[in-house]
């Protein structure tokens, strides 16, 4: 296996990383702002239909592909996450209040895009500083 391939890899695996752990800090700042507990189990119960929604955006993104593309991998993943949250939510007797799927919406837009978009700037000005400097 070659060096590109490992790194390829890698960057696959960390952005799966970052976007789940993105997922459960959601979860736990939403359940700390509305003084529920913050046990293992509690944030389980809040974090797993989102989970379950952002793996099913990875599947249906391909995200593998291009994990750190804001479009159209980040906007995928995204609406994924957030569509099937909230319908696992529903279906299961959560909350899925406007309120709650307005701030979902843009907590998880702000998370799941803005690291995206945060990679894509860092790897733009470090491709500069190379050129800059040849």
């Amino acid at each position: 296996m070659s060096d590109r391939a490992t790194v390829g890899t890698a960057s696959v695996v960390v952005a799966l990383v970052v976007d789940a752990v993105l997922v459960v800090v959601f979860a736990v700042v939403g359940r700390s702002s509305h003084a529920e507990g913050l046990d293992v189990a509690g944030v389980w119960g809040t974090a797993w239909p989102f989970l379950a929604g952002l793996g099913v955006g990875w599947l249906a993104a391909r995200a593998w592909r291009h994990p750190l593309a804001v479009w159209p991998t980040g906007v995928i993943v995204w609406a994924t996450t957030l569509v099937v949250g909230m319908l696992l939510r529903l279906v299961t007797g959560q909350g899925t209040a406007v309120a709650f799927i307005v701030v979902a919406t843009l907590t998880l837009a702000v998370l799941l895009l803005g690291w995206r978009a945060i990679a894509w700037a860092a790897t733009r000005l470090r491709a500069r500083g190379r050129v800059g400097a040849a």
